[in-house]
């Protein structure tokens, strides 16, 4: 890799950390019904007929055949008060990230984090080759919402919604 590539890298690296974001953690469970997660801010809505949204996870993911292998999935939005929960999942040193959070095992056999923002469960719908990510698209099938705010990722920090935008 070149400087100028390597610069180039580091540049949209500062570029997409200084955008705010919400922050998910996405769960399914691997073969051997093991609950698997990871931190995902690369998560949009992309159709309201069928009801589809998109994340994306590293094609060098420990945790993507687990996703690969699985029909059904869950899209936790987190809240602006577990934080523990979005480092736990984040981190690839973490042995036992569940014990980090209180969740349980949905209708679709997929881990659900409670006291989340929110909780999309989604029936796996496409799976597009995008460079060294793949890109998982799901129906959403079953919505749980809270009253609590949603978290925001900005530069490497989490919060909440600021009071000024309106809340």
């Amino acid at each position: 890799m070149n400087e100028v590539q390597t610069n180039t890298e580091q540049l949209f690296k500062e570029v997409m950390g200084s955008y705010p974001s919400g922050v998910t953690v996405v769960t399914t469970v691997d073969a051997n019904n093991q609950p698997v997660g990871l931190t995902a801010n690369s998560f949009v809505s992309v159709s309201i007929d069928p009801l589809l949204i998109l994340w994306c996870i590293d094609k060098k993911s420990t945790s993507y055949a687990a996703f690969e292998h699985s029909d059904y999935f869950t899209v936790n939005i987190l809240a602006a008060d577990q934080g523990d929960a979005c480092w736990a999942f984040a981190s690839k040193k973490e042995p036992d990230r569940f014990s980090k959070c209180s969740w349980e095992l949905s209708e679709n056999k997929v881990p659900v984090i409670k006291d989340a923002f929110a909780n999309l469960e989604c029936k796996k719908y496409n799976v597009v080759d995008a460079g060294d990510h793949y890109i998982l698209i799901g129906q959403v099938v079953n919505i749980h919402k809270t009253d609590k705010e949603a978290m925001l990722y900005y530069k490497r920090n989490l919060g909440a919604v600021p009071e000024s935008f309106g809340k």
